[in-house]
């Protein structure tokens, strides 16, 4: 089969993205389209005198003037967040509401404070600089400081069993992070399109977002306070998400309200200067991290404080990164002793969500940068200590000291695998040549595991008369291929054609329910749900085959697309059978009408994708410029259902870790808390002549936790690149005398890091 599990199967959707005819937010232009403008905050904290909007609302083409005393007139509510159990807490969170437009106060530079609806789009923009506001400047704070801004605080662990580790251990080491703030900057920045419809009362959106029916959930439920039914939620394609576009923004509620408010549609779609300020933000950790080790270098224990830097309000999502990077502080290794404790503050800067990895990175940051140090401290070989402390794939399930049962893994095997394919023996000989040069030459590993494919799922697939095939998917691809993929499962599973196989998706009409796309969840939960429809479908067709053939039903046996009567050649293909199922009359009545299934699969505890990682820099001394080099790494993902599209996911979350690791920063003054990366020419995305050929392969310990045997594959990349670049880089350094360096590690921060021995 050319088409099915396992072959690098190209995305049928590449085609319309290549000629230009991909359906985006901003594609769409409806009859009667007005458009919004949002004025923002100037200030990260600000109290709300007065507005005056008289002359923005006299001005030509402007529709409407919305600010915080119309939002309250209407009785309009707040984003929810739905990611914060207070169960695991310390103590309740302390939520603030996040209103989609600021009533009394601006809490952070770029908070929306008025929407002006015009015409066209330049009115709108013009007329938002005649809107005058009396700002009442408050001190603003950039890190999490006072008790009285703490959110939540979440403790994992055993802090008895930590201490007596720590007491016993023959060498103790210890670092302070800072996991540095970054943000997503997809290709398709943030739009909506809102709708209202008053015959029936019903809004509609479209946006680009990876979760339409949370979407749905959170703004029905949340802001206008209707029922679910009255909003359709739409999105078609959609150019990156990473994670920033899984919650709730508030311009989505500004063009609804202000669709209703006009009875015309509106149209947002934000500059790149207005989502640097108005995205979600990720990471922005910052860690102090103690571990022990006995005297053979076997780690007995660690310990981890760190502070969570939530924005000014809480974004849909904003437990998940805190949470997870808490959970995960053992990695692959055997760490019988742990205690974890993370602050998560407001502060008055852009609000953080889940960004790719979203706690992994962080937690393997953390754990990674201690093994190495604790390599030099001890002057055990770093990849002598990790496998000392690898947990044993005959441990299996291990249950980690933070609750975690890991199901599989061999991780050693992972690292040498990683070992070959970096050549790690020819190392000398490529630094004697980098020397050569006068420049210098590190090699950094880092080995890594992540958690992935939670919440459940549900998925349909639906024959029509004609024989073709529609599967209704409540994940949502936005990028990842899932039309491809899911019709690879489809084609293997039914024996159906490839070709005829249609993907919806993306719509709250048309799809009952969904959970979107993160966390790395659609081939495991998604998948193992499209398996089980497509397993239903087969027992359906098994009935409908039997009365075709004169058969029993225990008698008929199906494989490749046919049902047959066993021991005989009597057999009738599934599109038959589907054409059969659609008769209008002439069929029996018990069995029904039509060829479909329904699946839905709960992921129980997820599964626990691995890998590593082996990076080379070359570093200039005289400059600080560093010039990744080579990259390889080796993924454990279960079973690969589309090997070519398994490595672009490896490719794109590494070029996202590398890019954190070297050139991105979010950056805020810490006086005023003014962005000081407001443009892409403040905030350095890494460019293609930045990254090198990666080097990628697989080595699969094969999972019982789901249908599939899949683990998640979509994160992977980026959990484990900025590790495994920053060890290369202090490696560079070492014979310097460069012990650390923060990331990004920037020309102009490695060149002051060596100034500074040298001028010592």
């Amino acid at each position: 089969m050319t088409h099915g599990i396992g072959q690098p199967v190209r995305r049928t959707e590449d085609r319309r993205f290549l000629t230009g005819r991909g359906r985006f937010v901003d594609d769409f232009v409806l009859p009667r389209m007005a458009h919004g403008a949002v004025l923002r905050s100037p200030y990260a904290h600000a109290r709300i005198a007065a507005i005056d909007a008289a002359a923005a609302r006299a001005a030509p083409g402007v529709l409407a003037v919305l600010t915080g005393a119309e939002y309250r007139a209407d009785g309009l509510g707040s984003i929810p967040c739905y990611s914060i159990d207070d169960a695991i807490l310390s103590a309740p969170a302390r939520r603030r509401p996040t209103p989609a437009i600021a009533l009394d106060a601006a809490r952070h530079v770029g908070a929306p404070v008025a929407f002006v609806v015009a015409e066209t789009r330049d009115r709108a923009l013009d007329a938002a600089e005649l809107v005058s506001i009396d700002y009442e400047e408050l001190p603003a704070a950039v890190l999490p400081g006072v008790p009285e801004d703490d959110c939540f605080t979440v403790e994992m662990g055993d802090p008895a069993a930590a201490e007596a580790a720590f007491a016993s251990a023959r060498h103790v080491v210890r670092l302070a992070l800072h996991n540095n703030r970054i943000t997503a900057v997809p290709m398709e920045p943030r739009g909506a399109v809102g709708e209202y419809d008053a015959a029936d009362g019903r809004y509609r959106l479209h946006l680009s977002c990876q979760n339409p029916h949370r979407v749905r959930q959170f703004l029905a439920q949340g802001v206008f306070g209707i029922p679910e039914n009255r909003l359709s939620v739409v999105a078609r394609d959609v150019g990156g998400g990473f994670g920033m576009k899984g919650g709730v923004f508030p311009e989505e509620a500004l063009v609804l309200w202000a669709a209703r408010r006009l009875d015309r549609p509106v149209k947002w779609i934000a500059e790149r200067s207005e989502s640097l300020a108005s995205d979600t933000h990720a990471r922005d950790q910052r860690a102090t991290a103690e571990m022990a080790l006995d005297g053979d270098g076997r780690i007995l224990g660690l310990r981890v404080d760190a502070d969570y830097n939530l924005g000014a309000h809480l974004a849909a999502g904003a437990g998940i990164s805190p949470v997870h990077s808490t959970t995960l502080y053992s990695g692959v290794y055997a760490i019988p002793a742990i205690r974890a404790r993370t602050r998560a503050a407001y502060t008055n800067t852009a609000w953080t969500s889940p960004y790719r990895g979203a706690g992994r990175p962080e937690a393997t940051y953390v754990l990674e940068r201690l093994v190495e140090k604790a390599a030099r401290e001890t002057g055990i070989d770093a990849i002598a200590l990790r496998r000392r402390n690898f947990i044993a794939p005959d441990a299996m399930p291990y249950r980690t000291a933070l609750t975690l049962e890991y199901d599989s893994g061999a991780f050693e095997d992972v690292m040498d695998a990683a070992l070959a394919l970096a050549d790690w023996d020819g190392f000398a000989a490529r630094r004697a040549e980098t020397e050569a040069r006068g420049l210098l030459r590190g090699r950094g590993i880092a080995c890594f595991l992540e958690s992935a494919a939670m919440s459940n799922e549900r998925m349909e697939i639906r024959f029509d008369a004609s024989g073709s095939v529609t599967v209704l998917a409540g994940t949502f691809g936005h990028g990842q291929g899932h039309e491809t993929v899911y019709a690879q499962m489809v084609s293997e599973w039914l024996g159906v054609e490839f070709a005829s196989i249609r993907l919806v998706q993306g719509d709250t009409d048309a799809v009952s329910v969904g959970r979107g796309t993160f966390g790395s969840r659609s081939m495991t939960v998604g998948g193992s749900a499209l398996r089980l429809a497509a397993d239903r479908i087969v027992e359906r067709g098994r009935e409908i085959a039997a009365y075709l053939l004169e058969a029993a039903p225990d008698d008929i046996a199906f494989d490749a697309g046919a049902f047959a009567v066993a021991g005989t050649d009597r057999a009738v293909g599934i599109v038959d059978v589907a054409k059969a199922a659609y008769a209008p009359f002439g069929f029996p009545a018990e069995l029904g009408l039509g060829l479909e299934g329904v699946g839905d699969y709960a992921a129980g505890g997820g599964n626990f994708p691995n890998g590593c990682q082996v990076a080379e820099v070359e570093v200039d001394p005289e400059t600080g410029a560093v010039d990744l080099v080579r990259l390889s790494a080796v993924d454990d993902v279960g079973r690969a259902v589309n090997p070519l599209l398994l490595d672009g996911q490896i490719h794109g979350g590494i070029a996202q870790g590398a890019g954190q690791a070297l050139t991105e920063d979010v950056v805020y003054d810490r006086d005023t808390g003014q962005l000081l990366t407001g443009s892409l020419m403040d905030y350095a995305l890494p460019r293609a002549d930045d990254l090198p050929f990666f080097a990628l392969a697989t080595r699969n310990a094969p999972t019982a936790s789901n249908p599939l045997g899949v683990k998640g594959a979509g994160e992977s990349g980026t959990v484990g690149a900025a590790p495994a670049v920053m060890h290369a880089i202090l490696d560079a350094l070492a014979p310097l005398g460069v012990d650390d360096i923060a990331m990004p590690a920037t020309p102009e921060r490695v060149w002051r890091a060596i100034r500074s021995l040298v001028n010592a």
